[in-house]
């Protein structure tokens, strides 16, 4: 049986990203940490290769 192995490396890198702009949302312009949520968590879950 052939297994591939799936590059995830970007949306690591995607993720970390999306972690940074809500953590600088959080600090200064509280009311945008919505609108970052929804991209931190994306990335994650393409990361973890759950979706």
């Amino acid at each position: 049986m052939d297994t591939t192995r799936k590059q995830t490396t970007l949306y690591w890198i995607l993720f970390f990203i999306a972690v940074i702009a809500f953590v600088l949302a959080l600090q200064f312009k509280g009311e945008l940490v919505t609108l970052t949520l929804p991209f931190a968590c994306t990335f994650f879950a393409k990361a973890m290769d759950i979706l």
